[in-house]
């Protein structure tokens, strides 16, 4: 589990078919990694394989590799974003994130504000179902409110402050860039909750539970 607070940018190149290696001297969450923890790079969480002073490892699979922006970005030598996983007693200052990519998006439009910067996103149909105003979304593994949103919820705009800006990939963004994204995790379970039952299921867990109670 992550917040989608950034503590640092890092460099991100294949090393082989399966895994990739990330460069992030000086990055704070360093000094106290070990072997088999979770690390979200660029939003997608991956177990560190290796490590030293300089950077760490990870394996992927072919799945993680096809549904994220991972293989582009090993392959140009990017610029990725770095959170180690939640530690019991930290600050959550952003909002829950899972480092589970639900699809990848597209920046349409950069545009500076004077005291800010605006994105523009294009969402897939599995992100855009939970995209609402003022809702939160993970994007990169950013932590991000969205601004506004068309109603399909397959476009929307967000904004970002300097600090934001200056501490995480975002500035290194260009349009037409893909962007891994990750819904709302309250989103998903209330979608979830709200959708009508299936009937025939319905009758099965009434009958299991008549049978259970002696009435069947």
């Amino acid at each position: 589990m992550f917040t989608g607070i950034i503590q640092a940018i890092g460099v991100l190149q294949q090393r082989s078919e399966s895994q990739l290696a990330i460069s992030a001297t000086g990055a704070p969450f360093l000094k106290d990694v070990a072997i088999g923890d979770s690390i979200a790079v660029d939003g997608v969480c991956l177990t560190v394989e290796t490590f030293d002073a300089s950077g760490f490892t990870v394996r992927v699979s072919p799945e993680t590799l096809q549904r994220t922006t991972l293989a582009a970005k090993a392959a140009a030598g990017a610029m990725v974003n770095l959170e180690p996983a939640l530690r019991v007693g930290d600050k959550v200052g952003g909002h829950f994130v899972t480092g589970h990519v639900d699809g990848v998006g597209t920046v349409l439009a950069i545009a500076p504000t004077g005291t800010s910067w605006e994105f523009t996103f294009s969402a897939p149909e599995a992100v855009a179902m939970y995209i609402i105003p003022k809702g939160s979304i993970a994007i990169n593994g950013i932590s991000l409110t969205v601004a506004h949103c068309n109603e399909k919820g397959d476009e929307f705009r967000i904004a970002v402050i300097p600090h934001t800006y200056a501490e995480t990939t975002l500035q290194f963004l260009k349009v037409g860039e893909g962007v891994n994204l990750e819904a709302d995790l309250l989103g998903k379970y209330t979608r979830k909750f709200l959708q009508p039952q299936d009937a025939s299921t319905a009758v099965e867990i009434d009958l299991a539970f008549l049978q259970t109670h002696g009435y069947a």
